[in-house]
C-alpha cells in the first residue's frame, strides 16, 4: 500500500489551521468551564437544598449524558432560537464550556473538601468572613491540589473536540474527515490527525508533570 504524503501536504495548511482553532475553542472552554464549575461547585456545596439541587441536577445532566448528544441539542435546538444561522464553532464552544463546568464544578468541590476544616474554623476566628477565608485561606491551598485533574480535564477537552465534526467546526478532524472524503483515503488523513493529537497531549502532560512537581515542592 503507498502512503501518499501529497495529501498531507496539500492539507497541511488545513491540518494547522484546525489545529489552531481546537487550541483556541479548548482554551476558551476551560477557562469559562472553570468560572462556572466554581460557582456550581460552591452552589453544590450549600446546606439549603432549594439552592444545592439545581447545581446537582446539572451536574447530574451534563455528566451523565454523553457529550455528542449535549452538543447536537445545543447546536441544532438551542442555537437557532438565538441565531438565525448558528456557528458550528460557537456551538462547540458553548457545548465543551458547558460540559467542563460540571466536571470542574466536581473538581473544586473536592479540592476544597479536602482541606481541614479547622482551616475554616481558625480563619473565622481571626475575624474572617467565610468568603474572605474561602478567597486568602482555603482556595490557595486546594488550588494547588486541583492541578492535575484540571490538567486532565485540558485534555479530554481537546480530544473532545474532535466531536464537532458532526456540526461542521472546522476543527483538526473536520479537516481530516475532508481530506478522507476528497481522495477516500483512510491512513494519511486520519494517521496525521492522529499523530497531531498525540503530540499535543503529550506536550501537555509533559507541562502537568513539571507544575505539579513545582508546586508539590511549595
Amino acid at each position: 500500500m503507498d502512503f501518499r504524503f501529497d495529501i498531507i501536504q496539500e492539507y497541511a495548511p488545513f491540518f494547522l489551521q484546525g489545529l489552531l482553532l481546537t487550541i483556541v475553542v479548548s482554551i476558551i472552554s476551560i477557562i469559562v468551564g472553570s468560572i462556572l464549575g466554581l460557582v456550581i461547585g460552591l452552589g453544590k456545596m450549600s446546606k439549603k437544598r432549594l439552592i444545592r439541587l439545581p447545581f446537582e441536577w446539572y451536574v447530574n445532566f451534563f455528566r451523565g449524558t454523553p457529550l455528542l448528544v449535549q452538543m447536537l441539542i445545543i447546536h441544532f435546538g438551542l442555537m437557532p432560537i438565538l441565531f438565525s444561522q448558528p456557528s458550528g464553532t460557537v456551538s462547540l464552544a458553548v457545548s465543551l464550556s458547558l460540559n467542563s463546568a460540571a466536571y470542574v464544578a466536581e473538581i473544586f468541590r473536592a479540592g476544597i473538601q479536602s482541606i481541614d476544616k479547622g482551616q475554616m474554623e481558625a480563619a473565622r476566628s481571626l475575624g474572617m468572613t467565610h468568603t474572605q477565608a474561602m478567597r486568602y485561606i482555603i482556595l490557595p491551598q486546594a488550588l494547588k491540589r486541583m492541578i492535575p485533574p484540571f490538567g486532565n480535564e485540558f485534555i479530554v477537552l481537546i480530544k473532545d473536540s474532535s466531536l464537532g465534526v458532526v456540526i461542521a467546526a472546522p476543527e483538526l478532524m473536520y479537516w481530516g474527515k475532508a481530506a478522507q472524503g476528497q481522495y477516500y483515503r483512510v491512513w494519511e488523513p486520519y494517521l496525521t490527525v492522529s499523530f497531531i493529537y498525540l503530540i499535543l497531549t503529550l506536550s501537555l502532560s509533559k507541562l502537568l508533570h513539571y507544575l505539579e512537581r513545582k508546586y508539590s515542592t511549595q
